[in-house]
């Protein structure tokens, strides 16, 4: 989709807003905050791809250490919704080594490529 631009503000519908138009929705857009921020595109890590990744290798690496720390605060939560971090904790113990080289990698990425 192309950028709309206005007299008054400029803003950029995702795909998300697309799919909704489509259907038939309608609602009014916010205007984004001036500046450098909004000329990128703001966007969130769940629309990020690799902020998306960032945020899951942190996850990984700091459940992974508070079990190291303490095994009773996640252990006692191996099912449901706390399960989440019991599972990121143990591949983080299991694949270590791969965990490690995505996180060389990412931080390479995000020092030098951005």
């Amino acid at each position: 989709m192309g950028t709309l631009r206005g007299a008054a503000s400029q803003w950029r519908p995702c795909s998300l807003l697309g799919a909704l138009r489509a259907r038939g929705a309608r609602f009014r857009p916010s205007r984004r905050p001036e500046g450098d921020v909004a000329e990128r595109g703001a966007m969130s890590a769940i629309f990020n791809f690799q902020s998306l990744l960032t945020v899951i290798l942190l996850l990984i690496c700091t459940c992974a250490y508070i079990r190291s720390l303490a095994p009773s605060l996640l252990d006692k939560n191996k099912t449901g919704l706390l399960g989440i971090f019991w599972k990121c904790a143990r591949i983080g113990e299991r694949k270590s080594p791969y965990v490690a080289v995505c996180c060389v990698v990412m931080a390479f990425s995000i020092l030098f490529v951005q």
